[in-house]
Formats: C-alpha cells, structure tokens, sequence
C-alpha cells in the first residue's frame, strides 16, 4: 500500500470512494458535483487530499484536511473533515496508514493540532481514532449554524 498526496489527475480515481463517503453520511451521491467540489479544492490548492492505494493503483481510501487557524496556539491546525476506506478494504490498516499520514502533515507544517468531528453513531471511527491518540473535547463544545 502506498499513501500519497493527490494530484489534480488523481482525482478521477478518488472521486467514487468520495461518493461512497457522502452517501455514508445519508446526503445524496451527486458523483458529477462530488468530483467537481474535489476538482476545485486541488486546483486552488484549498486542501489537502491523501490517497491510499494498492500496489496496482486501485484507490483504497483516502483523508481529506482543511487548514484552519488557531488563535489561542498561534498556530495553524488542520481539520480531518473526511476519512473514508472502500468496505472492501477495511481491518487492513489502511485508516490507520491514512492517519498517519495526517500526522506527519501536521508536524510537517508546524501544527498545533489536527481536530476532526463524526457521528455520534460512528462507534467503530469513534473507536479507531480514540486508538490512535485522538480525544473527546471536554473543554469546548462545537455548534454549526446552517446557511
């Protein structure tokens, strides 16, 4: 298994795990304006995509970061906002690949700390990543307002 950072190119190849991830979380496929959405985040360099694929190219899974900013560390953080490997590929270390590739990202570009939200029902993801050092915020709590 490789991981790497995406490409423009490589986009096509992600997209329908992209897909997948969206329907996961219930909102509808929409593969044309998933693809685009990921299209427009590599070409104005807006995130970070890491891929993890087979040996023979197939796309495994991926971890999608947002940079963010923190005020209070005077540094910046990254959001994990997506973390998704084909059902295909799962308990074969490949989230786990993933993750840390994330943080040698982080380190790498001097963050304070990478920060990620998933359902509250997503036990397993709960799971994986309490296992891999994340955890809960007893300090803060999060709201969103939609627009």
């Amino acid at each position: 298994m490789n991981i790497l950072q995406a490409r423009i190119d490589d986009i096509p190849r992600v997209a329908p795990l992209f897909v997948q991830y969206r329907e996961f979380y219930r909102v509808p496929a929409e593969p044309a304006a998933a693809e685009a959405f990921l299209q427009a985040r590599c070409a104005r360099q807006e995130s970070v995509l890491f891929l993890a694929e087979h040996e023979d190219g197939e796309v495994l899974g991926f971890a999608h970061l947002y940079p963010l900013f923190c005020s209070l560390e005077l540094k910046p953080i990254w959001l994990l906002y997506g973390l998704f490997v084909a059902p295909s590929a799962r308990k074969q270390g490949v989230a786990q690949a993933l993750l840390d590739r994330a943080d040698e990202h982080g380190h790498a570009t001097g963050a304070a700390f990478l920060m990620l939200s998933t359902a509250t029902d997503n036990l397993g993801a709960q799971s994986l990543y309490e296992g891999h050092g994340y955890h809960r915020d007893l300090e803060f709590s999060s709201y969103i307002k939609p627009l």
